[in-house]
């Protein structure tokens, strides 16, 4: 069986808030560590029937870089969820209507104006 490892290495401040995360994977294009300001790692308990969440940013990251993280970690997730549902027409429709709420996001929060 294969096995792959993701490690994530995260440096604090004296208060506990992130100032540098910084990320690898023995399975990727590179086993070099990669640096990041931002993570969302969420996880299924299936025991407990619920998610554990890591959300993380470390203290330098902008908030028009916010913005653009959340709607594209919202646009991804519908895609994996797509990919899940095995084709299920209903799931289908719903993330029509997540795209459509991402729209409305990006909208308002002028995501999309900030792409260069």
């Amino acid at each position: 069986m294969k096995k792959a490892e993701i490690k994530l290495n995260v440096e604090l401040d004296d208060k506990n808030v992130p100032e540098v995360i910084r990320w690898s994977s023995s399975d990727g294009e590179t086993s070099d560590e990669m640096v990041s300001k931002a993570m969302f790692l969420a996880l299924w308990d299936a025991q407990y029937k619920n998610s554990l969440r890591i959300d993380l940013w470390t203290k330098d990251m902008p908030y028009d870089e916010m913005k653009r993280f959340f709607y594209e970690t919202v646009q991804t997730l519908g895609d994996s969820f797509l990919r899940a549902s095995g084709g299920d027409p209903m799931a289908e429709k719903v993330i029509g209507d997540l795209r459509d709420y991402c729209a409305h996001f990006a909208e308002k929060m002028e995501v999309l104006e900030q792409q260069s």
